[in-house]
């Protein structure tokens, strides 16, 4: 069949591209926005151990089939969105307040659940005590969910060598661009499903004891962590206002599942039952709508902080992005650092954080008069995704360094320590110029 071209994105073959999204798919393990999910898979694992040995590798392959086909399910999404006109990229449902919205209820009501505030399988929030199932069938289920919810979160974060394999499968063919998220699933599928068709591996686990309980307990605070990420991201997406009606969600999530534990003896009457079960999801489904609610509110402070450059401290040196304030800046000569970023990306984060905020960084900056630009990319925006495509990137991190002598522009990598950045900048000519106000 017909792949498309051979080559995009700076000269990446497919070939390559395909190696780049193995190795990237197998380094999202790693990521710290993936590890609250695998935290759950490596619970069901030791809780199995000492299991029947088809039932554990059964569970590995349902978790690479979830893997795989949320991967292709939104590799088609994103696929067909493109080809419908929309300007989008990798990472583009976290664009969507609602879906950040859902996301957080999703991981706080995972975090209760560890807890033990409500079961899941047993009952479904309570509301399928006469429907028990099988413990074999509820596991498979458990394992398939948690391959597509490890997909689902693993967006936020852009492993090492994933940058440039998404951008060259946007420029392929339907088929070689699937070729190319497949290849990324099975990398992050594969140390699991390693791991369950292993024998001498799974031996190595502990025997299930108490000790299960206090790690199932433990593994909720990961989930509490990743929830109040996802709402700061909401309201950096919406307003105080929308993050109040967030909480308020939450709050009702918290209820729900207080009613579902508070009334939860097999013994209760039939009336009983229909009453808290009814109140039960009356404040899960209140909830959600308040939430979906809050998510429609518009962000005034969101959009004075891009007008004045979004923050405070060394943060006041960053522009916000515009196509024509890099053609004025490098017509001028000078050179221009553009920092393609999304609040809720962390690798963006921690970079920022860890790197372009340092000292060393900043004071090279300024010696080399360096203009800063930071693209903002939390909200959908089709000048900064068109500016990620010409630089054969389909979502960020991405590091852009535009010399001031009119050469083509150089792409960091994008994990980022100083000694990258200060590097990229010591190939720059010093400058005693006198300095554009910033």
């Amino acid at each position: 069949f017909h792949l498309g071209a051979s080559s995009a994105g700076g000269g990446l073959s497919l070939p390559w591209a395909l190696a780049f999204a193995l190795v990237g798919g197998l380094l999202l393990n790693l990521m710290p926005c993936v590890f609250p999910v695998l935290s759950v898979k490596i619970l069901g694992f030791a809780e199995e151990a000492g299991g029947e040995a088809s039932a554990m590798r059964r569970h590995g392959l349902l978790f690479g089939a979830g893997v795989l086909g949320s991967m292709w399910i939104l590799a088609g999404g994103l696929l067909a969105l493109r080809a419908a006109g929309s300007q989008i990229g990798w990472g583009f449902q976290l664009q969507s307040p609602i879906f950040i919205a859902l996301m957080t209820m999703l991981f706080f009501g995972i975090g209760l659940n560890l807890l033990g505030a409500f079961e899941v399988g047993t009952t479904l929030m309570g509301w399928g005590g006469r429907m028990q199932t099988a413990a074999s069938g509820g596991g498979d289920l458990s394992a398939f969910l948690t391959g597509v919810l490890a997909t689902v979160v693993a967006t936020p974060c852009t492993a090492p060598f994933m940058g440039a394999a998404l951008g060259v499968a946007l420029t392929l063919s339907t088929a070689g661009a699937l070729l190319i998220f497949t290849a990324l699933g099975v990398g992050m599928a594969t140390p699991y499903v390693v791991l369950s068709m292993t024998p001498a591996l799974l031996d190595r686990l502990p025997d299930p004891g108490a000790w299960m309980e206090t790690l199932k307990q433990a593994f909720a605070f990961p989930m509490f962590a990743t929830a109040i990420w996802l709402v700061w991201v909401f309201g950096r997406q919406t307003s105080n206002g929308g993050v109040a009606f967030l909480l308020a969600g939450l709050l009702l999530l918290g209820v729900a599942a207080w009613i579902v534990h508070r009334w939860s003896a097999p013994q209760l009457s039939r009336t009983t039952t229909l009453v808290t079960r009814g109140l039960a999801g009356a404040a899960l489904v209140g909830g959600i709508a308040i939430a979906v609610i809050g998510a429609g509110s518009s962000s005034a402070e969101r959009a004075t902080a891009a007008a004045t450059g979004e923050a405070s401290g060394t943060e006041m040196t960053w522009r916000p992005y515009a196509p024509e304030t890099i053609e004025s800046l490098r017509a001028k000569g000078r050179p221009v650092f553009v920092d393609f970023t999304a609040a809720w990306c962390l690798t963006c984060q921690v970079n920022k954080r860890r790197v372009l905020t340092a000292e060393s960084v900043q004071n090279a900056f300024d010696e080399k008069n360096v203009a800063l630009v930071r693209a903002d990319w939390t909200n959908r925006d089709p000048e900064i995704t068109n500016a990620l495509a010409s630089h054969g990137r389909s979502g960020v991190p991405v590091y852009v360094l535009y010399g001031g002598n009119g050469a083509e522009p150089e792409l960091l990598p994008e994990v980022l320590t100083e000694a990258t950045v200060l590097d990229a900048l010591n190939d720059l000519p010093s400058t005693v110029a006198a300095r554009e106000s910033r």
